[in-house]
C-alpha cells in the first residue's frame, strides 16, 4: 500500500526515531473496517461526554493551513484561527506553511504541480515573510506559540500553534537557514513538497535521485540534533527509507501515527475513515491531520466541527481512552520523544 498521491499527507520523525507521522487522505476509504464495532449511526451520546473529553485531555490537528484566512492566505493574520479553536475546543494546531506557494498550479488532472523555476532565494524569502505572518498572529490574535511538551500540555483554554514547513526546498543547500527556522520557531519540518528539490523525491513527480539525497540526510540528522521533527509526507518510499510494502504499517512500526485527511462529507464519514486506518495499524497509531484549508471535507465551515468529530467517535465505537489517543494523545507521545 502506498501513500494517496493528492494528498497533503505528513510524516514526522523525531531525532532518535521514536515516531513517524503521516496524514493520508480519503485513499484508505476501501478498507476493511469491520472490527471496530458498531457504525456512527448508533443513538447520539450526550454532548458533553465529547466537551468533557476535549477538557480532560489535549487536543491537536497534526497539519493545518489554519483555514479560508490562514497563513497560505493573500489575507493579514487575525482572529478567524482562534475563534474556530475555541469553538470546536481544539487545543493545538500544527500550521504550515508553505514555501513552494508562489510557484504552484493545478493541471489538468487537478494536480498540484510546480509551474516555473524559482529565482535564487525567492522561496526563502517567501518562507521568511511567511514565518513573520505567524509571528504577528502569535503577537496580537489569540494564538499563542508552542515550543516544548509543556506548552502543549498548558494550551487548555488558550489556542496554540506548532510552525511547521511543508516542503524544505527554501533551504537551497543552505543548511543554516533549517537552524534559523528553529529560531525562529519551527518544530516540525516536511522534507518534500510539490517542488523538485535536493533533498529527496516526491510522489507527484519525477525520480531523479532514487530516494533520499546526501543533503538530505544532512537535513535529517540536523533536525534531529535540533529536536525536529521531521515530515517525510510526498515523499517516496524509496526517499523514506521504508523498504516494507504497506507505508501505513511501517511508520506504525517505528511507534509513528498517520493523521487522517479532511475530505469526508460528514463527522460520521470521517470517524468511519479512522476506524479503518485503526484496523491496519492500531489506535495507537491513528491522529487527525485535517490539512485544513476551509470550504471542503468535514471542517469546510471552520473547526466547530470538532467537537461534533469526538461525538461521532464516542457514538461510532471508540472508547473515550482510545478517542483521546486518536485527538492528541498520540500525537503528543512523539512530539515528547523528538523534542526532548
Amino acid at each position: 500500500m502506498s501513500l494517496a498521491t493528492a494528498c497533503c499527507g505528513h510524516v514526522f520523525a523525531g531525532r532518535r526515531r521514536s515516531g513517524l507521522m503521516a496524514s493520508v487522505a480519503a485513499f484508505f476509504a476501501d478498507l476493511a473496517s469491520g472490527s471496530r464495532g458498531a457504525s456512527a449511526t448508533a443513538p447520539a451520546v450526550e454532548a458533553s461526554a465529547a466537551q468533557r473529553l476535549l477538557a480532560d485531555h489535549i487536543s491537536i490537528d497534526v497539519h493545518s493551513h489554519g483555514g479560508a484566512t490562514g497563513v497560505i492566505s493573500a489575507g493579514a493574520p487575525n482572529g478567524d484561527l482562534a475563534r474556530g479553536m475555541r469553538a470546536g475546543r481544539v487545543a493545538i494546531v500544527c500550521l504550515a506553511d508553505v514555501p513552494d506557494q508562489p510557484l504552484l498550479r493545478r493541471d489538468a488532472q487537478n494536480v498540484l504541480r510546480a509551474v516555473r523555476q524559482p529565482a535564487a532565494g525567492e522561496l526563502y524569502q517567501f518562507h521568511l515573510d511567511r514565518l513573520a505572518w505567524m509571528d504577528e498572529l502569535v503577537a496580537g490574535h489569540g494564538i499563542r506559540r508552542a515550543l516544548t511538551v509543556e506548552d502543549l500540555r498548558a494550551a487548555h483554554g488558550q489556542p496554540a500553534i506548532i510552525v511547521d514547513i511543508e516542503g524544505l526546498d527554501f533551504l537551497e543547500g543552505k543548511l543554516e537557514r533549517l537552524e534559523e527556522s528553529y529560531q525562529r520557531g519551527v518544530r516540525t519540518m516536511q522534507l518534500v513538497h510539490y517542488t523538485p528539490n535536493d533533498i529527496g523525491d516526491f510522489q507527484t513527480g519525477a525520480v531523479v535521485h532514487n530516494g533520499l539525497t546526501p543533503f538530505g540526510a544532512e537535513v535529517i540528522r540536523a533536525c534531529y540534533r535540533l529536536g525536529v521533527l521531521v515530515d517525510v509526507a510526498h515523499a517516496t518510499e524509496a526517499t523514506v527509507r521504508q523498504a516494507a510494502p504497506d507505508h501505513a504499517r511501517a511508520i506504525a512500526e517505528t511507534g509513528g501515527s498517520i493523521g487522517i485527511w479532511h475530505f469526508f462529507a460528514s463527522p460520521e464519514g470521517y470517524v468511519d475513515g479512522l476506524k479503518e486506518m485503526v484496523d491496519v495499524v492500531g489506535v495507537d497509531h491513528v491522529s487527525i491531520g485535517s490539512d485544513h484549508l476551509g470550504g471542503v471535507g468535514v471542517f469546510k465551515e471552520g473547526y466547530d466541527a470538532f467537537t461534533q468529530v469526538v461525538d461521532a467517535m464516542l457514538r461510532g465505537g471508540f472508547t473515550p481512552a482510545e478517542a483521546a489517543k486518536i485527538v492528541g494523545g498520540n500525537y503528543l507521545r512523539i512530539f515528547a520523544a523528538s523534542t526532548s
